[in-house]
């Protein structure tokens, strides 16, 4: 992995983009990492366009904005057309099959993950797409470790909730891996 590397997380208001982006920005830091997270958002929150930016960097980081991403995360067909872009050459590219139907040329490295549908099937619900898609970039990628990443998680959630969002980053880590098995 390289010394700094630039994650966007993208989508719309209401799927967890912004969550995820702080937990892993979290997870960095626990992983004994320098980690500076932003975020965006349309003004109204849920529907409209949102994304998240993690720098993740084992020395200090003087520029907190990404030019160009390292990782692509796209959860839906706008944030994927939009974002896609920014995506460095040679970059990875993560899209939630679920929402994203077709996806623009690039020379990335692209990882098809059903994180919605899975979500909805296994855990009732939409909304832990995104830690579906957690868990598939820290499997594919290892930009942390993932005791870091459940520490973030139950940092950040009631107990409730925190064993709910780790099963989702769980389940992201089998189907990346998975997909990994699909690689040439």
């Amino acid at each position: 992995m390289p010394d700094r590397i630039e994650i966007r997380i993208s989508g719309l208001g209401g799927q967890g983009v912004v969550l995820a982006g702080q937990i892993l920005g979290k997870a960095a830091v626990y992983s004994g990492k320098n980690a500076v997270q932003t975020q965006s958002y349309g003004a109204e929150a849920r529907g409209s366009a949102a994304r998240s930016e993690v720098i993740i960097s084992g020395d200090k980081i003087g520029f907190p904005m990404i030019r160009k991403c390292d990782i692509l995360i796209a959860m839906s067909q706008e944030a994927v057309e939009k974002n896609v872009k920014a995506l460095k050459e040679g970059g990875l590219l993560l899209i939630d099959t679920t929402t994203v139907k077709s996806v623009p040329k690039t020379k990335a490295r692209i990882i098809k993950i059903p994180a919605t549908g899975t979500s909805k099937k296994v855990f009732g619900e939409k909304i832990y797409a995104n830690m579906i898609m957690l868990g598939a970039l820290i499997k594919m990628t290892g930009i942390v470790n993932e005791e870091s990443v459940e520490k973030a998680v139950n940092k950040t959630f009631s107990e409730k909730f925190a064993s709910i969002n780790i099963e989702a980053y769980k389940k992201g880590k089998e189907l990346a891996r998975m997909e990994e098995a699909d690689l040439p």
